[in-house]
């Protein structure tokens, strides 16, 4: 693939199944399992996931992504957002168990630019897009006056931290996973930030 036939431009609401389908896989299935439990009736677990993409605001919004495009039909995105300068406080009470462990990361990585998914359909993995979608978070921290890129991953999801290696993240700090019923080989989440 040249880079002539890849475009990169903001998500927009019909881009929606699309991110979905992206955050699920980056997300080694997590999001799919949340949006079981969000089902409104006449409802399954997609059309969740499509709703959520659709907002205006939110972690998980197009607002907040970008969409590598071939043609008309997207192939990758990449959703992100700068971090606040400060830490935020955690609510053990309110917050559920297994966000805990992520949270504490997204602060210890406080002051710079999340890029929270990177994710490409499989038949256009190993073409490049990952390193353009670096490169624009990159340029994305630097609009946004953040100190940098930060990444968190499962230790189990071995091809994206080779990725990031070889783009000179290395890890910063871990937590353990907090699973609930959730099945995924992985053990730890893993902060990543550029080699200093």
């Amino acid at each position: 693939m040249s880079d002539a036939q890849m475009m990169l431009r903001p998500a927009n609401k019909n881009d929606a199944h699309a991110l979905a389908e992206l955050i699920n896989y980056a997300g080694d299935g997590l999001p799919l399992h949340l949006w079981e439990r969000m089902v409104e009736p006449g409802e399954g677990p997609w059309d969740v996931g499509r709703r959520r993409a659709k907002r205006d605001e939110g972690s998980f919004s197009y607002r907040n992504a970008t969409v590598a495009t071939i043609g008309d039909k997207v192939v990758a995105c990449m959703i992100g957002s700068p971090l606040g300068d400060k830490a935020i406080p955690i609510d053990l009470e309110d917050t559920p168990a297994m966000f805990v462990p992520l949270m504490e990361l997204e602060n210890k990585a406080a002051g710079t630019w999340y890029l929270n998914v990177l994710a490409t359909y499989p038949e256009h993995r190993g073409n490049g897009i990952g390193v353009r979608f670096l490169a624009e978070a990159l340029r994305s921290a630097d609009r946004t006056g953040r100190n940098g890129v930060s990444i968190v991953v499962s230790d189990a999801n071995h091809a994206a931290r080779r990725l990031y290696e070889r783009e000179g993240y290395r890890e910063a700090c871990a937590r353990p996973m907090v699973k609930d019923d959730w099945d995924n080989p992985g053990k730890n989440w893993v902060l990543l930030l550029p080699a200093a």
